[in-house]
């Protein structure tokens, strides 16, 4: 969407280049667009700037490798925070039944699972009971889908 919404002459501020995609080429593909469309490009925690105007092919290569260098960084950070995440996991799943992983809290309180049932059996379209419940639509099609496993979690967090 920030590509709708820039300009050229433009300064987008961002706290590191990782939040401008998801790995490295992505990060790469989006500051070179940015700059190719004329936008200034930020960083506040090390205080860069890419802004494209450079036409030195030295300058050219040395703000191409800081951006190669950021962005692999930022992917390898992603990827270690997942991999600590995972093996937490697999920590927490592992360790006795007092402190085991038990998921996501559901988005749902009991009420809210039975009215949606209850209305679901009567025929009641998923937006319907959406708006009476609370509940965003996604999570009446996920009790719809598998009600089993829906007032499992409930169970799995006592509620």
């Amino acid at each position: 969407r920030l590509f709708d919404m820039l300009r050229s002459g433009d300064v987008l501020v961002v706290r590191w280049v990782d939040r401008l995609g998801r790995n490295y080429q992505d990060v790469t593909d989006t500051i070179r667009e940015f700059m190719r469309r004329g936008v200034v490009v930020k960083t506040v925690i090390n205080g860069l700037v890419f802004d494209g105007a450079t036409k030195d092919p030295m300058q050219q290569a040395v703000r191409d490798a800081l951006i190669a260098f950021m962005a692999a960084t930022a992917q390898a950070q992603a990827e270690a925070t997942k991999e600590a995440q995972r093996a937490g996991i697999d920590h927490a799943k592992a360790n006795s039944e007092a402190s085991k992983y038990r998921g996501r809290k559901p988005s749902y309180s009991r009420e809210q699972f039975d009215t949606v049932r209850d209305m679901l059996g009567q025929g009641t379209g998923v937006g319907p009971v959406a708006a009476v419940t609370g509940l965003t639509r996604q999570t009446v099609y996920r009790i719809r889908d598998d009600a089993a496993a829906a007032e499992a979690a409930l169970a799995e967090w006592g509620l």
